[in-house]
């Protein structure tokens, strides 16, 4: 970056240099326009005026041109140089990434890119949903995501600064997946003071911290050992019925169960499930949330939709995704 600026200084200095020189030769006779202009167009040799053929004129246009010339061949060489520069490439690939954080808008964001925090990632990359890694490792961060075109910050996620480059205030929901439960309590507890309407789903390795990520404001909490105990048993309980859950958690799978939220101005507001066209999409609506909390499992075709509501949608993911489009733009 500093030769960047030490070439523009170059340029610009020549030039002041040819304008103050030719507006002392000429006297009044022309203005610092003027004199700008010629020096402009003397040191381009494409000139159609000429400065007085005084002897000092001539002295300095002979000094000028080629310290102008030596002093541009310099700057395209360096130029070049820096353009093909690791740090310059660096430089820019950073403001293009600035771009594309800037732009993002009820995104995820994943802490930490272990094991977890890949698989989590992948997963976000085959729904074709938008997110961003925080990795304190800059060779994670500038090989796999690069490699992988996964938006990227290098920084330690416990920091309110990275967390706000990755766009915390405008997230939709943030995992963090870290290695020890004291950084994760503290992601929480930022990404909380930073956005009260934030998702925050937390990985605690031991039992006794799952309480603690909860008080520091994390909306969910998972335990990997608990879960994969729980998992394993009703394996052993009921392996049809497991087998048939994990459908819905596998890639190209011809079944997607998904949270879709109901607006103000959404045309099933009001309606029965049984007077809707959710059928007729090939949508069956498993559950609903009220905005009061309570929920309604397995609901009847009578039951109205209301303003507010979370439905648990259960059907193809050509359609589901469907509707979720359409209730995001209160087409329904």
């Amino acid at each position: 970056m500093r030769q960047f600026f030490v070439i523009s200084g170059l340029l610009v200095g020549i030039l002041v240099m040819g304008t103050v020189g030719i507006y002392s030769l000429t006297g009044e006779d022309v203005s610092w326009l003027e004199s700008a202009y010629l020096a402009v167009i003397t040191l381009t040799t494409v000139g159609s005026r000429d400065v007085p053929h005084s002897p000092q004129g001539m002295i300095f246009i002979m000094v000028y041109l080629i310290s102008g010339i030596s002093v541009f061949t310099y700057c395209v060489f360096q130029m070049g140089q820096l353009i093909v520069n690791a740090d310059f490439r660096e430089m820019w690939e950073k403001r293009r990434m600035d771009r594309e954080l800037n732009k993002l808008n009820q995104h995820f964001i994943v802490c930490g890119l272990g094991r977890m925090g890949n698989s989590i990632c992948e997963h976000l990359d085959a729904k074709n949903q938008p997110f961003v890694v925080i990795d304190s490792s800059e060779e994670v961060i500038s090989n796999v995501c690069k490699e992988r075109k996964w938006l990227g910050v290098h920084g330690d996620a416990t920091d309110d600064e990275v967390l706000t480059q990755a766009g915390v205030e405008r997230a939709q929901s943030i995992a963090t997946v870290l290695a020890t439960d004291a950084d994760n309590v503290y992601v929480v507890l930022s990404a909380r003071l930073l956005s009260s309407s934030i998702q925050i789903v937390a990985r605690a390795s031991d039992t006794r911290a799952v309480q603690k990520l909860q008080r520091a404001g994390a909306t969910r909490v998972i335990s990997p050992f608990s879960s994969g105990a729980k998992k394993m048993a009703r394996l052993m309980l009921s392996p049809s019925v497991e087998d048939f859950l994990e459908i819905t958690d596998e890639n190209g799978s011809d079944l997607e169960l998904a949270e879709i939220q109901i607006r103000n101005n959404n045309d099933y507001v009001g309606k029965s499930l049984a007077k809707t066209d959710l059928r007729k999409q090939g949508i069956m609506v498993i559950g609903i949330r009220r905005t009061d909390g309570e929920h309604v499992i397995a609901p009847e075709g009578s039951v109205c939709i209301e303003s507010g509501d979370s439905l648990f949608a259960f059907g193809s993911p050509t359609a589901v995704n469907a509707l979720a489009g359409k209730c995001t733009s209160g087409k329904c």
